[in-house]
C-alpha cells in the first residue's frame, strides 16, 4: 500500500522536528510538507494534495482554525489532525466543527501520533470512497434522508447487549464503509468505552451542558474516535452525572447524529425510562435480546407487547445472543414469541472474554470465529434493510408513555 502522506503546520521549528522524528521509523507514513503559516498551510495542501494534515492552532496570521476550514472545503480528501495545547477547549470545538477529523493535546508520544494518522486517514478514504460512490449513483447532492437508527433494547441485563452493540457497530463500519456513530445510553453503567478501550475524555454529561439548542453540532467535539473508524458518544463517568442527562437533550442529539451518520447504534440501559422511551420513539430499528431461559422468556414477551402496544411492532427484530444447546430451542422462542429470530448468536466465552478483556471487537480481532460471522451477517442485514413504515393511525406521544409507566409521577 502507498504510505500515508502527511503535511505538518506549525510554526516553530524544533516542533517540527520532533514530529518528523516521532513518524520517522512509520514504514506506512511519510511526511511530504512543512508549513509554518496558515498561509503555506493552504498553499501546500492544494499543491501536494496530503492524506493528513497535523495542524497546530497557534499559528502566525492566519490561525490554524482558519486554515482547516478553507482546506476542508478546498482539499476535503485530507484528514485534518489539530495539534493543541491543555486548555484550548474552545479552540478545539471550533476546529472541529471547521473541518478538522481528529485532534492531539500536547505533549504526546510517537504512537499516540502514529495510531492517530493512522485512525484519522482510514476513516477519510472510507468516507471518501462512500461518497464518490454515492455520487456515482445518485448524483453530487447531500443526504436526502437521515443515517438509520438501530437501537439494542432489554429489560433484562446479563445478555451481553453491550457486547453485542459494540461489535456491531464495528462490524458495520467495516461492511458498508459508511459513517457509524455508538451511542452509551446506559447512562449509570455503560461499559462502551471499557469495550473499545476508550479513554473517555468526554461524555455525554459534559456534551449536554453545552448550549445545544443554540448550536448542536458541538456534538461533533464530544465524539471518542475509535480505530476501527467509528465514532463513540461515552456515557457519563460517574452516576451521578446521569443526572445531568434529559430526555430532550437525548432525542436532540440523536436527531442531529442521524443527520451527519449512515448508522447511529444505540445501547440502552435495561429500563423503560422516559430517555429510552424517547429513543425507541424515534429509532428505525428495535434490537430486542433474547435469551434461552424463562425469566428472560417472560421479559422479552413482556417487550414485545408493551412495544407493540406502542404501535412499534413493524421495528422489532429478535436477536437471541449466546445460544446454548441446553436452553430453550430457537423453534420453541419463536413459538412463544410469535416472531422469527432476526439473528442467531452462538456461545464463544473464550472469543468474548478475551475480545472483553482486551477491548478489542471480536469481529476486528477474531473475524474468523462463528460468533463473529454471525455479527457480521446481522450487520450486513441490518444495512440492507429498509427504515420501517411509520403506521398511520396515531401513536401516543412521550408524555402518554411516561404515564402508562408512572415515570411522570
Amino acid at each position: 500500500m502507498e504510505p500515508i502522506r502527511v503535511l505538518i503546520v506549525d510554526d516553530v521549528t524544533n516542533t517540527r522536528e520532533d514530529i518528523k522524528r516521532f513518524l520517522y521509523f512509520e514504514e506506512d507514513i511519510e511526511v511530504v510538507g512543512e508549513a509554518g503559516t496558515g498561509e503555506e498551510a493552504v498553499e501546500l495542501a492544494q499543491s501536494i494534495k496530503p492524506d493528513v494534515i497535523l495542524m497546530d492552532i497557534n499559528l502566525p496570521g492566519m490561525d490554524g482554525i482558519a486554515a482547516s476550514e478553507i482546506i476542508s472545503v478546498e482539499v476535503p480528501e485530507a484528514a485534518i489532525i489539530i495539534i493543541s495545547i491543555q486548555g484550548e477547549q474552545e479552540y478545539l470545538k471550533k476546529a472541529m466543527a471547521a473541518g478538522a477529523r481528529d485532534y492531539l493535546v500536547k505533549p504526546f508520544t510517537s504512537t499516540d501520533l502514529a495510531e492517530t494518522v493512522r485512525r484519522a486517514n482510514a476513516f477519510t478514504r472510507k468516507r471518501h470512497l462512500h461518497l464518490v460512490g454515492r455520487e456515482e449513483k445518485r448524483g453530487a447532492r447531500e443526504r436526502a434522508l437521515p443515517g438509520k437508527t438501530i437501537t439494542l433494547f432489554s429489560t433484562k441485563g446479563g445478555l451481553g447487549k453491550t457486547t453485542l452493540a459494540c461489535n456491531l457497530a464495528v462490524a458495520l463500519a467495516g461492511e458498508t464503509g459508511k459513517n457509524v456513530v455508538l451511542v452509551d445510553l446506559d447512562l449509570q453503567g455503560g461499559d462502551v468505552s471499557v469495550m473499545l478501550n476508550l479513554t473517555a475524555t468526554h461524555t455525554i454529561s459534559d456534551l449536554v451542558q453545552e448550549e445545544l439548542e443554540k448550536d448542536v453540532t458541538v456534538t461533533d467535539t464530544f465524539l471518542a474516535a475509535h480505530f476501527s473508524g467509528i465514532k463513540v458518544l461515552c456515557a457519563p463517568a460517574s452516576p451521578e452525572q446521569a443526572e445531568l442527562v434529559m430526555p430532550q437533550h437525548v432525542t436532540k442529539i440523536i436527531n442531529y447524529l442521524k443527520t451527519t451518520f449512515d448508522f447511529v447504534i444505540v445501547d440502552t440501559a435495561p429500563s423503560y425510562s422516559e430517555i429510552n422511551l424517547n429513543v425507541l420513539e424515534i429509532t428505525d430499528h428495535i434490537l430486542v435480546l433474547v435469551a434461552q431461559d424463562l425469566p428472560t422468556l417472560k421479559h422479552v414477551r413482556s417487550t414485545v407487547e408493551v412495544l407493540g402496544a406502542l404501535q412499534y411492532t413493524e421495528k422489532i427484530g429478535l436477536v437471541l445472543n449466546q445460544l446454548r444447546p441446553d436452553g430453550i430451542s430457537v423453534k420453541e422462542l419463536e413459538k412463544n414469541l410469535g416472531q422469527v429470530m432476526s439473528a442467531v448468536i452462538p456461545t464463544d466465552d473464550k472469543t468474548v472474554l478475551q475480545s472483553v478483556n482486551k477491548g478489542q471487537p471480536f469481529v476486528l480481532g477474531q473475524k474468523t470465529s462463528r460468533v463473529a460471522e454471525k455479527v457480521v451477517e446481522l450487520a450486513r442485514k441490518m444495512s440492507a434493510e429498509k427504515k420501517a413504515v411509520k403506521p398511520e393511525r396515531q401513536v401516543p406521544g412521550i408524555r402518554s408513555i411516561a404515564r402508562i409507566f408512572s415515570l411522570s409521577r
